[in-house]
């Protein structure tokens, strides 16, 4: 149920108290014995508010020395480059975790403001290109696009990107242990000692210079491509300001102001603060302005997702954009390897397959979560790798890696590439595609489910589901791993011709998610939905 007020201006009584929030974290001592008290890496880190013990000094202090003792085990020697995004929680979990590299001797790299996710991945990259040993991984400290009261923290390996199941599972559960134990084995420097031995580096200066390399900035210029830049309140504030001045673009930062509060943002869909540059809620602002800008885009608040809107489409469906974006990608970039697959998360648009199998390239279809997308990054075997979420990268024009984290900053200028080389905005690309492929309709409700039916969910098997058939179609395939990697999906999928759904249940919530789709229009899409929900409660039994 969408609330009245979404798409509206917050009010004051919807802004929280950045310092009662701020005294929650250090004065709350979470409780490990309370399972929503404990670490808990999801598919992208740990998240949680510090008003409900969930994000707190102690869970920073566990997780840090958890980090700095995985990555000495995994013999990882180098600089760690640290960042952090604009929430409350942000900034005092910066300090923390450099308090705690400082004692355990890493040399923490970092840059006075704010630092996009992508930034650090691009820095990780750049210092391990060329190296075998000595190498440099990262934290974020970020909850992403959730709300003002929320802080989140996740580490990158080497790799640059998300780290995988298997360190991110030692790295909370050793941390739980650390809590456990009242931290006595957490080494850990004052604050004025851990600054001295941090160094400094330059992420914008380096990232912003870099850009040329992996989007066609020229030929913008060129076009005169006029660009709005909304970072949301987030982390990019400072990027788009620098991009225009050093590539000469027409950009206007629509937005300069952070503020921990976002009391400028507009609601999302249930009368939250929420900076989702895929909502047309939280983007009403830009939405409402769209014929200023010949392409305006938003970030979130670490800036690894991306949101377009176009005065011929308004905001666009982030399936929809990654469709765009595909296609144009692997027929304006001639130095990708021709084996360059197109990696793309289960639960996104069936309309990538079609795209896919029109320009004769693989598909890769991997469970929820970039980490799937990182080792094909890094080795070129994956040009481009998206989740329906908006959040995707790609390779640099050269076909080498750019970033292994979702880059919101490039998936943005894209847009006013597509539009400078072929004078079409995504908006009319996609809408050609959908003349070629098909125009399918695309939702994801939620159904309720208790904690047991969850991890029924989880772990069930194709042999569970007996229904023949989906909304009228013959079923096709049963999935409860991926195609792409064989990896489990933790839920399950189903296939005909023209439809399929995905459900999977919620890491926070009592309800499982159910993602759905056809080719055959909203109706046949509403009975795909309504007998996804029955199928799921047969297998559950």
């Amino acid at each position: 149920m969408v609330n009245e007020r979404a798409g509206k201006a917050a009010r004051h009584e919807d802004l929280i108290d950045v310092a009662w929030l701020v005294t929650a974290y250090y004065a709350i001592t979470p409780d490990p014995s309370q399972a929503s008290q404990r670490v808990s890496f999801g598919t992208s880190g740990h998240r949680g508010s510090a008003l409900d013990a969930a994000f707190n000094e102690a869970h920073i202090l566990a997780t840090t020395q958890a980090i700095c003792e995985y990555r000495a085990a995994q013999g990882t020697d180098g600089p760690l480059y640290l960042g952090a995004d604009t929430h409350a929680l942000s900034d005092p979990a910066w300090v923390s975790a450099l308090e705690v590299c400082a004692g355990n001797g890493v040399t923490v790299r970092y840059q006075n403001g704010y630092t996009p996710t992508p930034a650090v991945s691009h820095a990780i990259l750049t210092f391990n290109a060329g190296r075998t040993s000595h190498l440099a991984d990262g934290i974020v400290v970020t909850p992403s696009h959730n709300p003002p009261r929320d802080g989140g923290f996740k580490y990158n390996p080497p790799n640059g990107g998300p780290a995988d199941t298997d360190a991110t599972r030692w790295i909370q559960d050793r941390a739980n242990v650390l809590i456990e134990g009242g931290l006595k084995d957490v080494k850990r420097v004052p604050f004025q000692k851990a600054i001295e031995t941090a160094e400094s580096y330059d992420y914008l200066t380096t990232y912003v210079n870099d850009l040329p390399s992996v989007v066609d900035l020229d030929a913008i210029r060129r076009a005169g491509v006029r660009i709005g830049a909304d970072p949301l309140g987030g982390a990019s504030v400072n990027y788009w300001g620098a991009i225009a001045d050093v590539h000469g673009l027409d950009l206007t930062v629509v937005n300069p102001t952070t503020d921990p509060t976002w009391r400028f943002m507009t609601l999302d869909w249930d009368g939250k603060i929420r900076m989702d540059c895929s909502s047309p809620y939280a983007m009403a602002s830009l939405i409402g302005n769209k014929d200023a800008y010949d392409i305006a885009t938003g970030n979130d608040a670490d800036s690894d997702r991306h949101g377009i809107v176009t005065p011929d489409g308004g905001l666009m469906n982030p399936n929809h954009y990654l469709a765009a974006a595909i296609s144009y990608l692997y027929a304006h970039r001639p130095n990708w390897p021709a084996e360059a697959g197109i990696g793309k998360t289960l639960v996104s648009s069936s309309m990538i397959d079609r795209v896919a199998a029109g320009l004769g390239r693989r598909l890769v279809e991997v469970p929820v979560g970039f980490k799937w997308f990182v080792p094909g990054l890094l080795d070129g075997s994956l040009g481009f790798g998206g989740e329906e979420s908006a959040g995707a990268s790609f390779l640099r024009r050269d076909g080498s890696v750019w970033t292994t984290d979702k880059d919101g900053i490039i998936l943005a200028l894209l847009a006013s590439e597509i539009l400078a080389v072929t004078g079409q905005t995504p908006s009319a690309l996609y809408r050609e595609l959908t003349g070629k492929y098909g125009d399918p309709s695309y939702a994801r409700v939620d159904a309720p489910a208790t904690r047991e039916e969850k991890a029924i969910l989880a772990k069930l098997s194709p042999e569970q589901v007996t229904a023949t058939e989906l909304a009228g179609e013959p079923i096709t395939a049963v999935l409860t791993a991926a195609p792409g990697n064989g990896a489990p999906i933790g839920g399950l999928k189903v296939q005909t011709e023209n439809a399929w759904f995905a459900a999977r249940p919620s890491g926070t919530e009592d309800v499982y998610k159910i993602y759905a789709e056809s080719f055959q229009g909203p109706d046949h899409l509403a009975r795909v939905q309504d007998e996804a929900r029955a199928l799921v409660s047969a297998a559950l039994g």
